[in-house]
């Protein structure tokens, strides 16, 4: 009886630890969510306004992002070399681990649109269209509510945030379009034209992230790794 109870005051303070290690690097996951996502508004802010100052903003501080991917890898490994976490705990761990990478590389598109309105500076002013808008509301509020199925941990809420990426791609097809035509019918814009193509496949392939997002959710609750939209990364390019 001693020795029972002798083990589980020994266990209990170390199971409040784990836990207070793996809500804090939950909280740094979805810091980063937040620095990804204002970084792609400000990135598409920047484009509607052909906004080069706050271009170069968002390009200079795709560096905190990397940064913060790197840092919240660290505690991920620290954490599973000192605290031996259990399977679920270290689902929690590798989910995380995960998650930040499609954040950093989210970043990445953010500062590639960004670094497209620094080279539009001296090409012809296209007006931006309007898909491309729609493309950019769209993926923030998938972004959005990966994080939220994140927070609460709700594995229901993967299958909604993945079937918004099948939106954003009927939106791409339209704008790829629209804009091949517009650069056929006017030649001399062709170089703008494409940029804002570029810019579009950004907004693409950051809806094909946030769906990892949502399978990493599922995964968290399940340990079952789950591709809850195939067709996207087999269609889109990296």
């Amino acid at each position: 009886m001693d020795d029972a109870m002798s083990k589980q005051s020994i266990e209990q303070p170390l199971r409040a630890a784990l836990d207070r290690d793996l809500a804090a690097l939950k909280d740094e996951v979805l810091q980063m969510g937040v620095m990804t996502a204002e970084a792609i508004a400000r990135a598409m802010e920047s484009l509607l306004n052909r906004d080069t100052v706050l271009a170069q903003k968002v390009v200079a501080n795709d560096d905190a992002i990397n940064a913060k991917r790197f840092d919240i890898e660290e505690e991920s490994l620290s954490l599973i070399a000192t605290q031996q976490p259990a399977a679920s705990d270290l689902r929690a761990v590798v989910a995380a681990m995960n998650m930040v990478g499609d954040l950093e590389r989210m970043g990445d598109h953010a500062a590639g649109i960004a670094t497209i309105v620094l080279r539009m500076e001296v090409e012809e002013q296209i007006e931006i269209p309007p898909g491309l808008t729609l493309m950019f509301e769209k993926v923030s509020e998938m972004l959005k509510q990966a994080l939220n199925a994140y927070a609460q941990e709700d594995a229901a809420m993967a299958p909604r945030v993945a079937a918004m990426d099948d939106e954003i791609d009927e939106i791409y097809t339209k704008l790829f379009r629209g804009l091949m035509e517009f650069i056929s019918a006017h030649p001399q814009m062709t170089t703008g034209g494409l940029y804002l193509l570029f810019a579009g496949h950004n907004f693409e392939r950051i809806a094909d992230r946030s769906t990892n997002l949502a399978e990493r959710v599922v995964f968290l609750g399940s340990g079952r790794m789950q591709e809850l939209n195939p067709e996207s990364d087999e269609a889109g390019l990296n």
